[in-house]
């Protein structure tokens, strides 16, 4: 029933998106002259390796640059990608994954396979699962540009604070999941591009239907700073890649 969603939603997706992606593909491809999109290795269900869709965002080669996370002064934005980033628009694309069956709507973001390389045995499920291109995390930390702002160590600051909690709601997401809650995560995925205190309010009723922890529900509602915090299944708090 999930995958027939998928597919459907997925098609319907990329024709009702298409009068906005399709001339931010033609900005892209102005700018320099290249592909409008970048193809971006991720790690997938059972840990197989899938080429990710993604209206690129940022110069040629920025990925050559070693750095896995990206803050919102990272220089390697270009002017239309931080519309495309704005608007989420890159994450559009990827649609055409779910159609593939690389990923699904809603699921753990997919990860770089330096990142995954790192996880620890209880974060490991979470390829138990098609990866998706929203979930619970998807909006407590769709901000995520603006929290690794200004670090020195981009890649470090996201293992100490946004991945303990990321992986905790991915692992959350996988033990409870259901259509009934990927709608309700399509529908705050939306929202949280008009609103993120309402998309995140949803949230917080979700968490509590789904007996999150209170630390868990507290972090995700992120009206206090963010800490170094252990990832699930370890005692000790990334002290570097």
């Amino acid at each position: 029933m999930k995958r027939f969603f998928d597919i459907m939603a997925a098609l319907f997706g990329l024709i009702l998106t298409s009068p906005v992606t399709v001339p931010v593909m033609i900005l892209v491809w102005l700018q320099d002259r290249h592909s409008p999109f970048y193809i971006a290795p991720r790690v997938g269900r059972g840990g197989k390796l899938f080429r990710m869709v993604k209206l690129r965002s940022m110069v040629i080669n920025a990925d050559k640059s070693g750095v896995d996370s990206t803050s919102a002064d990272d220089r390697r934005i270009t002017w239309v990608g931080k519309l495309i980033r704005k608007y989420k628009l890159d994450e559009v694309s990827q649609l055409w994954n779910v159609l593939k069956g690389d990923m699904s709507l809603v699921g753990p973001r997919p990860n770089v396979e330096r990142e995954v390389n790192i996880y620890t045995e209880t974060e490991k499920q979470l390829l138990d699962v098609r990866p998706g291109i929203t979930d619970l995390a998807s909006i407590v930390f769709s901000d995520e540009g603006d929290i690794l702002a200004g670090s020195s160590d981009p890649d470090l600051k996201y293992n100490q604070v946004i991945r303990p909690w990321k992986s905790r709601l991915g692992l959350l997401y996988i033990e409870r999941r259901n259509l009934f809650l990927d709608v309700e995560i399509i529908i705050l995925t939306a929202f949280a591009i008009v609103s993120k205190p309402v998309a995140l309010r949803g949230i917080n009723k979700i968490l509590i239907r789904l007996n999150a922890d209170s630390e868990l529900i507290q972090t995700a509602l992120r009206q206090e700073p963010l800490s170094p915090y252990p990832p699930p299944g370890s005692a000790e708090i990334v002290q570097s890649r």
